[in-house]
């Protein structure tokens, strides 16, 4: 997708703050430091429009970004180990599942995981949860650059098996840095709109 306009349409710290309207939107989801903003960054082609932060926990609330005014990204808080206090965690947790529930122009989630590690609890509590709740999704394994490609082939089988994803199911490797799977992530995301 050619990207012409990117503006933050709404910043939501509560289930009142979501933007009114039916414009489909594709959350990114993953733990803290994951690598979300960066994703998102190089997908709509801007240095600093997702907020990134070396910072565990930088994103408090979700942040619906309008894309050539057809399309919103929405930036979900990172789950995991987030430096915040487990009051401000148990604060997210509602408005996350209210969002991922009850969304009725949410069309399709990206899911993200770090390549360089095994998935964790969190990590395959969300991949469950997304099933149950028949979610469409593509599974993300972010920070492809850093690992050689023997690595990255052997984390790919890994990262399948822990998440018990079926050989239907997508998992893509992508690289902020260099830009290495947008494309295909792109692909998928636009499977999930309507044509």
């Amino acid at each position: 997708m050619k990207i012409k306009q990117v503006e933050l349409k709404a910043a939501a710290y509560n289930v009142r703050d979501f933007p009114e309207g039916d414009m489909p939107e594709i959350s990114f989801l993953g733990r803290s430091n994951v690598g979300k903003s960066s994703l998102i960054n190089q997908l709509i082609n801007r240095k600093n429009m997702a907020r990134t932060s070396s910072t565990p926990g930088k994103t408090r609330g979700l942040y619906f970004y309008l894309i050539n005014a057809k399309i919103c990204f929405v930036d979900l808080p990172g789950y995991g180990y987030a430096k915040v206090s487990k009051k401000e965690r148990q604060r997210w947790a509602p408005i996350i599942e209210e969002y991922l529930e009850a969304r009725s122009n949410l069309y399709g989630c990206v899911h993200l995981i770090d390549c360089r590690h095994e998935p964790t609890e969190d990590d395959k509590l969300m991949a469950g949860w997304l099933r149950m709740h028949s979610i469409p999704r593509v599974t993300v394994m972010t920070k492809s650059d850093k690992l050689s490609r023997g690595a990255l082939a052997r984390q790919i089988r890994l990262i399948k098996t822990e998440l018990a994803l079926f050989e239907e199911e997508q998992l893509l490797p992508f690289s902020a840095k260099t830009g290495n799977g947008r494309d295909q992530l792109w692909k998928a995301i636009d499977s999930f709109l309507p044509q």
